[in-house]
């Protein structure tokens, strides 16, 4: 039976607006978190960076356990357990912030939040994609991918300034109450949701260590290209603050606003051209952006560097993604995606303390040419996959 592209699309956005509620509880204390554990709390920028990538640790460890979730119970189950935590991550929020006056108690406090918010991404990570795909079929996969982008950077773009200004007009611990109740909708929202029946195919079977590897020269350039949003989400606030500038939450809005609409604009590039050629042309526009970021004097051209990496950064992930679920058989394809999400987790997770060891070492005028170089190698790394590619098909 053929489904109406109307209907596609509405069953695809029911499925990763589950992705935009998990996303946009991460995003309430994106902005903040570096500024409250550097400034509330007096620890240095290396501290912030490393607290916020605990995070990212813990998603990272989590993928694989996802993956066979989905593969084996089907993604409704791993998303219910990610709500369940992003609802602890909201409690445990709320006490970091009232015992802000014992900056020690506080921080670990902060390391178990942010332990818990990294599983709960993990487990959401790549569910709400592979729900769809087993409801509408692998045709639909780059659509699926793009959209579960917009709601995941969208939430973040969302929930950032949002956050700020909570902080600014009630009170730090509001975020914690706010990510309490956002969980808890989610899980109501996701348990009304019918599960999709798993169904068992004799496929040889295949390690999650050996699709990991399968999809890693993908995930790479991932990466490398996923350092610039991570310099922009962790520590444009404080390069904001360095600068005296105001309102350095709106850069993550900029970003997330151009991802969005660079998505919805040019959906259909990648089927037209191909993974690996969006993916060339995207990674030379990050890193575009990011250079501009690095030679702005004021917050205006700041602004335009911030769209022009969102702009970049868009189709990197799904542009990648369908090359690397290209590799394996349906039956892997939630430990696939699983796998290649690792990447990102990587490179969110690195960029904590890489980028927070270069702005304590170098000043925070050298995080934005870091990030240029980083990207840059990444745009080298995809060209090479291109090379070799019609190398192997000439």
């Amino acid at each position: 039976m053929t489904v109406s592209l109307r209907k596609v699309n509405q069953k695809i956005l029911g499925y990763v607006s589950l992705t935009f509620l998990g996303y946009f509880t991460i995003g309430l204390s994106l902005a903040t978190l570096p500024i409250f554990i550097h400034q509330i709390l007096g620890f240095n920028t290396i501290i912030a960076g490393l607290v916020i990538s605990v995070q990212y640790l813990a998603t990272f460890l989590l993928r694989g356990y996802a993956g066979k979730i989905v593969d084996t119970k089907g993604p409704k189950v791993s998303v219910l357990r990610s709500m369940i935590f992003f609802c602890f991550s909201g409690v445990l929020l709320l006490f970091v912030f009232l015992f802000k006056s014992q900056p020690l108690l506080s921080l670990a406090l902060l390391l178990i939040t942010r332990l818990f918010t990294g599983i709960a991404e993990g487990l959401v990570g790549a569910s709400p994609i592979n729900w769809a795909l087993l409801e509408l079929g692998d045709e639909h996969a780059a659509k699926a991918i793009s959209f579960n982008g917009i709601a995941s950077y969208g939430a973040l773009a969302l929930g950032a300034p949002l956050g700020v200004l909570m902080v600014n007009h009630i009170h730090y611990e509001s975020l914690g109450i706010l990510t309490l109740l956002v969980g808890i909708i989610g899980f109501l929202y996701t348990r009304s949701k019918k599960p999709y029946q798993i169904v068992k195919k004799r496929t040889e079977a295949i390690s999650f260590k050996r699709v990991l590897l399968i999809v890693s020269p993908f995930g790479v350039c991932l990466a490398l290209g996923g350092l610039g949003f991570g310099s922009i989400s962790t520590f444009m606030t404080l390069y904001y603050e360095h600068f005296n500038w105001q309102n350095g939450a709106a850069c993550l809005t900029v970003f997330g606003i151009f991802f969005i609409l660079t998505r919805l604009i040019f959906n259909k590039v990648i089927d037209q051209y191909g993974g690996l050629k969006v993916a060339l042309a995207s990674l030379f526009v990050e890193a575009l952006g990011l250079l501009v970021i690095a030679v702005a004097m004021d917050p205006t051209w700041t602004l335009v560097g911030a769209a022009l990496t969102g702009f970049g950064f868009s189709l990197v992930f799904p542009a990648l993604g369908v090359e690397a679920i290209k590799r394996v058989d349906q039956s892997q394809q939630g430990s696939a995606l699983a796998a290649y999400g690792l990447f990102i987790d990587i490179s969110l997770g690195i960029t904590g303390p890489l980028i927070g060891f270069v702005a304590n070492n170098m000043g925070m005028t050298a995080i934005y040419p870091f990030s240029t170089i980083i990207v840059s190698i990444g745009f080298a790394v995809v060209g090479n996959l291109l090379y070799n590619r019609r190398e192997r098909l000439a």
